[in-house]
């Protein structure tokens, strides 16, 4: 699609897979927009929503799998982490249903809702179960070189995310897309934190290779319920929500908030004693919602701790999808 932002510039592969207990293997691109660069190192929430509805209308799916009306399950392989997702697509006359009444903060209209299950949604990079806090703590001092020392919690849940106390670093947690992509400062304040944030998630061997890994972690940081005027002009209120997140993706604060980044929020917030659920009030909880720069969003989860590690089986959401362009990528038979 292009764009030259983050959200616009992507790349899905899908095929009918082989693997037992699914129907399709995902396989997401995240597309840098400033250098000749994909990274594959994590998956993309929001075009998890468009995989079940493309494999439906692409004959990837068997067509006695396809209910006349009613709701399609596609069973998600996604290969970047190796984890499964469930879609339930909604049906009508034996055709993806597009339009609805369903709202999603950040997204222009209305349309009908893909309801998505990540299951078990802590993995590691080789798509076995890994450890969902990489650093066996909930809450780390992080040290930051020219920021100083940041309380963080860092997990691998949907996508790997290190949350920051938003007062920590001066904000509120209520800010737009003006107030932090516009300060070349703040900006390098966020990558030094990523790129140290990854090396003690054990995500590469040395600094310098957060410069070839883009994509993940993600950098978020979190706040308590606050009122503040959406990018929309939606006016939040603090009563109508449990925590105020703002999350960077490829190296900008991010227009809404990145599905994959919405999976670990939910995730932390259900887990006691992380900076995302001391935020949200502390108190255990299966759902949060968190106002973000477009809006709201609620995500549920359900954690359990079992012989002193916590793990969580399923992360709940829905998202929407729809055809925006069609057409064809012409590739040089010598570059294959």
């Amino acid at each position: 699609m292009g764009g030259a932002t983050s959200s616009t510039s992507k790349v899905v592969i899908l095929s009918k897979s082989e693997r037992a207990g699914h129907d399709v293997d995902y396989l997401f691109g995240q597309v840098s927009i400033d250098k000749p660069f994909i990274d594959w190192s994590g998956n993309c929430g929001n075009l998890s929503a468009a995989v079940g509805p493309y494999a439906i209308s692409n004959g990837l799916i068997d067509a006695d799998r396809i209910p006349q009306n009613g709701v399609a399950t596609v069973r998600i392989w996604q290969a970047n982490i190796g984890k499964t997702i469930v879609s339930h697509v909604p049906i009508t006359n034996g055709q993806v249903q597009e339009t609805g009444d369903f709202e999603l903060d950040g997204v222009t209209f209305p349309a009908a809702e893909v309801q998505l299950e990540f299951v078990d949604p802590a993995a590691d990079e080789e798509g076995a179960a890994g450890a969902m806090f990489p650093t066996g703590n909930l809450v780390d001092e992080l040290d930051v070189p020219g920021f100083g020392k940041l309380k963080a919690t860092m997990i691998n849940a949907g996508i790997p995310t290190v949350f920051v106390n938003a007062q920590d670093i001066g904000f509120t947690g209520t800010e737009l897309q003006d107030a932090i992509n516009s300060d070349a400062k703040v900006l390098t304040m966020f990558e030094t934190i990523r790129a140290h944030g990854a090396l003690r998630m054990g995500l590469i061997a040395n600094i310098q290779e957060a410069e070839r890994r883009q994509h993940t972690p993600k950098v978020a940081f979190v706040g308590q319920p606050a009122d503040y005027t959406a990018s929309s002009g939606k006016q939040v209120a603090a009563e109508s929500i449990d925590l105020v997140v703002r999350a960077l993706s490829m190296g900008k604060l991010h227009h809404a908030m990145m599905g994959t980044a919405a999976v670990a929020i939910g995730t932390a917030a259900a887990i006691p004693g992380t900076l995302v659920n001391l935020a949200a009030g502390g108190s255990e909880r299966e759902s949060v919602t968190f106002g973000h720069p477009s809006g709201t969003l609620r995500v549920g989860a359900q954690a359990i701790e079992q012989a002193g590690q916590w793990t969580v089986k399923k992360v709940l959401m829905s998202r929407s999808a729809r055809v925006l362009m069609e057409g064809y990528v012409r590739i040089p038979a010598d570059t294959l």
